[in-house]
């Protein structure tokens, strides 16, 4: 008979000293760890899982990959048609969404300090819902935000490719096909799989440079749209320079509804372009002190990026000339936004803007396929998908998910075809991102704020007193918007397939069949977070370790050495 395998204990994490709502608090639960810890991996294990990858992002490296998946400057351009071609280019629309849409952020950072783990929202609502419904709430968040996750890549390189091959047509002959958008958009995503595998250090230097760039070339963009305004020139003075605070700031209803539903119809461009504010929430187990940073990411990022974005609006309500022109895009460049450019600017500056754009819009893709694979990740590790095993691996040379990073990438091209099935078709993907993102991102708002409202443990970083009153603005807002989101523009005689919705199919579609699998079968199995460190449970004490602050280390005779 061999002899019992030993485990040297180096230190102890007493899981209920450190105070947090977990799968594993209120058990008496002590962890003893064969090397040494510090806070945040005290803070992972408590939470029930293993440190796997190296904690290299700082603070401003999580806004970084936040802001550089936020992407303004080709968000803007990507979701022309859904705000400025729907009600016209008035700043409004983006002002009193981003009201509703920073509710949302605030609420969900006082979350993300709560359970500050890769797992994001789903982790939370396993803790804060009823134990008879927690799984399938759970279940249904996690595929709610893998949905929007894992179209957020191909939506973006999707709208990058098209600016490319717009920018290739403009002044020349060439029209693209489809299978040349196919083709270019599938290049770009593999480039991105092998950029989202490298190791951590890597991406932290490559998301830093992400968000100088983007906010770099939001800047000359914004500097090129005002000083290089030719609207005088181009149209011999049938035009001012600049239009009339009238015109800029009202409405141009370009649907068949009234203007009231239309604005909120156009909130989807908003709410799409500013939803990559939750990437902090799943970097949080490669961020030091990710309590207090992902949170912070996560409020810089909406506040941040709501203000620039409402510049940015500005800019265009006064420079557009004609949106009508635009929506018939006489110049078959296929990019709204590359024809708004043309209205105005000499053919030099429309190059130069639509290039900087398309390198925001590289950066952007990278970041969110990032993000992604970091969802696919932490959702396997808690055995969500078929042949999860796979998926969960963090590669022992990159110290990254290099499986789930390329599953995204195929599951990413099958989305892409719906390319083929024309732009209302492909024009889904954008829309699911949205409708997606909200719906997951509210969901421990809803349950912090009722069932959970007297055991909700708070975070380091809190809303305090206005934790209530923000939460109830947030899930307004998402109540509201949801129905509003599967609108179409048209009505009546001119609702025809190519002008309808297809969000309420290409969304709740595959949820409806989410939801039926879970009835039928993974409410057998799927319980939610499940712990990976049992090897650290029930291990014998040692005498040579000690308690400080909830965490037991090797005593080394020098309290200046045993600080926290």
């Amino acid at each position: 008979m061999s002899d019992p395998e030993v485990h040297p204990v180096t230190s102890q994490v007493r899981v209920d000293d450190l105070h947090i709502q977990s799968v594993m608090s209120n058990k008496d639960i002590v962890l003893n760890i064969d090397h040494a810890v510090e806070a945040d991996e005290a803070m992972i294990l408590a939470l029930g899982y293993k440190q796997e990858f190296k904690r290299e992002f700082t603070g401003l490296s999580v806004f970084a990959v936040s802001f550089s998946v936020l992407g303004l400057l080709p968000s803007v351009a990507a979701t022309f048609e859904y705000q400025q071609m729907v009600v016209g280019c008035s700043p409004v629309p983006w002002l009193l969404a981003i009201l509703g849409v920073t509710a949302v952020a605030y609420s969900m950072a006082e979350v993300a300090s709560a359970f500050p783990t890769s797992a994001g929202t789903p982790y939370a609502v396993s803790q804060l819902a009823p134990k008879k419904w927690a799984p399938f709430l759970t279940w249904v968040t996690c595929f709610s935000n893998w949905m929007c996750q894992i179209t957020a890549a191909p939506s973006c390189n999707y709208s990058g490719a098209s600016m490319i091959l717009a920018l290739a047509s403009f002044g020349s002959e060439y029209v693209p096909e489809r299978w040349h958008v196919y083709l270019l958009t599938t290049a770009i995503n593999v480039v991105h799989a092998f950029l989202s595998s490298m190791p951590t250090k890597y991406l932290a230097w490559l998301n830093n440079m992400s968000t100088t760039v983007n906010m770099l070339f939001l800047a000359i963009v914004f500097v090129i749209i005002f000083a290089a305004n030719d609207r005088l020139g181009m149209y011999n003075g049938d035009v001012s320079k600049f239009n009339t605070n009238g015109m800029a700031w009202g409405f141009d209803n370009q649907t068949d509804f009234p203007t009231g539903v239309a604005v909120l119809v156009s909130f989807m461009g908003v709410i799409w372009a500013m939803s990559g504010y939750d990437s902090p929430f799943h970097l949080a187990e490669e961020c030091s002190n990710a309590a207090v940073a992902a949170p912070r990411a996560i409020c810089l990022t909406s506040t941040i990026g709501g203000g620039i974005g409402f510049i940015f609006m500005i800019a265009i309500a006064y420079t557009v000339v004609d949106v009508e022109q635009i929506s018939e895009d006489p110049l078959q460049l296929g990019q709204p936004f590359v024809t708004y450019l043309t209205q105005f600017l000499p053919h030099a500056c429309v190059v130069a803007c639509t290039a900087l754009t398309i390198i925001s819009s590289f950066f952007m893709g990278c970041s969110c396929m990032m993000a992604a694979s970091r969802v696919t990740y932490a959702y396997s590790r808690d055995r969500l998908f078929p042949l999860s095993r796979y998926w969960k691996i963090v590669s022992p040379w990159t110290h990254t998910p290099i499986n789930a990073v390329w599953i995204n990438m195929f599951l990413g091209q099958l989305f892409l075809l719906l390319l083929f099935g024309g732009e209302t078709a492909i024009g889904a993907i954008f829309s699911v991102g949205g409708i997606s993102a909200i719906i997951s991102f509210i969901m421990p708002t809803i349950l912090k704020l009722t069932y959970s409202r007297d055991t909700f443990r708070p975070g380091p970083w809190n809303l305090g007193r206005m934790s209530f009153p923000v939460g109830i603005v947030a899930i307004a807002f998402v109540v509201t918007m949801v129905p509003f989101l599967c609108f179409p523009t048209s009505a009546g005689l001119n609702l025809t397939p190519d002008a309808m919705n297809w969000t309420v199919l290409v969304f709740f579609g595959p949820m409806l069949v989410f939801i039926i699998w879970f009835a039928v079968d993974a409410h057998k199995w799927y319980i939610g977070p499940r712990p990976n460190i049992d090897e650290y449970i029930n291990h014998l004490d040692s005498e040579n370790v000690e308690i400080y602050n909830g965490v037991k280390r090797q005593s080394s005779g020098s309290t200046d050495d045993r600080k926290s």
